[in-house]
C-alpha cells in the first residue's frame, strides 16, 4: 500500500466510525487488517480487500440504479475492486460509469463533497475457480450519487447482464443498512 492511500483509507474509515456508523458497525476483520498493514488496495490480499461502490439515486430518491452482475447472478449497486483514484469516491464513480454508462453523475450533497463514506459493508464473495480463487471479503466503501433517470444506459456486458433504474425499495435486499440511510436523508 502507498502511504496515500494508507492514510486516506484511515481517514475515511476514522471518520465514518466517528460521525456516521451505527452502533453494531465495529468493522473488526478491516480495522484488523489495516492494523497488520495488508496492502489493501491488492485484489490478492486475503482475508479481504478494498472495494468501491455507488448507490446512485434520482434526485428525489424514489430510484436506484442497480447492475445485473455477472459473477454474483443479482441485481447489486454498480461497484468493483478499488483503483487508484483521487479519493474513494472517485474510484466508486469511475465503476458506476464503466459498467453502467450513465452521464451526468454527480456525488450526493450529503458527502458535502468530501470523501466520508455513506456504508462501509464488510462481505462475503464468493471466489472465481477459474481464476484460483478462493471465497474472501470486500471491505466496500459506498458512496452515495444522483443522476438522471432519463440518462441512456449502456451495460458493460463483460461484468455486467444489464443496468436499470429500479424503485428504491429494491435496495431492502441489497444493502438494508443504504435504505435506512437513505430513507433518514
Amino acid at each position: 500500500m502507498t502511504p496515500d492511500f494508507t492514510a486516506a483509507l484511515d481517514t475515511a474509515v476514522r471518520r465514518y466510525l466517528t460521525e456516521v456508523a451505527g452502533p453494531h458497525e465495529h468493522l473488526s476483520l478491516l480495522r484488523w487488517q489495516m492494523a497488520e498493514r495488508h496492502p489493501l488496495d491488492s485484489r490478492e490480499t486475503l482475508p479481504g480487500h478494498l472495494t468501491t461502490s455507488a448507490f446512485v439515486v434520482s434526485a428525489d430518491h424514489s430510484q436506484i440504479l442497480l447492475i445485473d452482475h455477472v459473477t454474483i447472478g443479482r441485481w447489486l449497486q454498480p461497484g468493483g475492486h478499488y483503483e487508484p483514484a483521487e479519493c474513494f469516491a472517485d474510484s466508486a464513480a469511475r465503476e458506476v460509469v464503466e459498467e453502467t454508462g450513465i452521464a451526468g453523475l454527480q456525488l450526493h450533497p450529503w458527502h458535502q463533497g468530501g470523501d466520508l463514506p455513506f456504508v462501509i459493508d464488510s462481505h462475503d464473495v464468493p471466489g472465481k475457480p477459474a481464476r484460483n480463487e478462493p471465497v474472501h471479503v470486500h471491505h466496500d466503501l459506498q458512496y452515495l450519487f444522483v443522476a438522471d433517470p432519463q440518462a441512456p444506459l449502456t451495460a458493460q456486458l463483460e461484468e455486467v447482464h444489464g443496468a436499470r433504474w429500479h424503485p428504491l425499495d429494491a435496495l431492502a435486499e441489497i444493502s438494508p443498512k443504504g435504505l435506512a440511510r437513505l430513507r433518514a436523508l
